[in-house]
């Protein structure tokens, strides 16, 4: 049943959420408090940390499925664009982010991402 539901919820992280990539962008360089998250993407977020809280309940912590697994490194990037655009958690879902971000493999990952470019030549081609 575990792994049932790791694969759904991994599903639903890949191929869903629409809102919440389209108006909170991936930037680890950037931080935006305060900022103002619209309808749709709200809704997103809402059933993104319901996702994290009924799993935590279920596995009774500190990651989704008990230990650090897929699920987790699937909503991962989520987190850091909670944190990007300040979005207002349940103080579950906060820990949870912090959690995340925290990780040793999260924070190697940032390193990286601050020491790219800003701009890519390659993806300034227009078509």
């Amino acid at each position: 049943m575990a792994r049932a539901k790791c694969r759904a919820i991994c599903g639903e992280m890949h191929s869903g959420f629409a809102n919440l990539r389209a108006a909170l962008p991936m930037n680890l360089k950037a931080h935006h408090p305060g900022f103002k998250v619209w309808a749709g993407a709200q809704m997103d977020i809402d059933r993104v940390t319901l996702i994290w809280r009924e799993q935590l309940a279920a596995s009774g912590g500190p990651f989704l499925f008990g230990e650090p697994g897929l699920a987790d490194a699937m909503y991962a990037p989520v987190c850091t664009r909670f944190v990007t655009y300040d979005a207002a958690l349940d103080p579950v879902s906060a820990a949870y982010r912090d959690r995340i971000v925290a990780l040793p493999e999260m924070k190697e990952w940032k390193a990286a991402a601050l020491k790219e470019p800003d701009e890519v030549e390659e993806l300034e081609v227009e078509f």
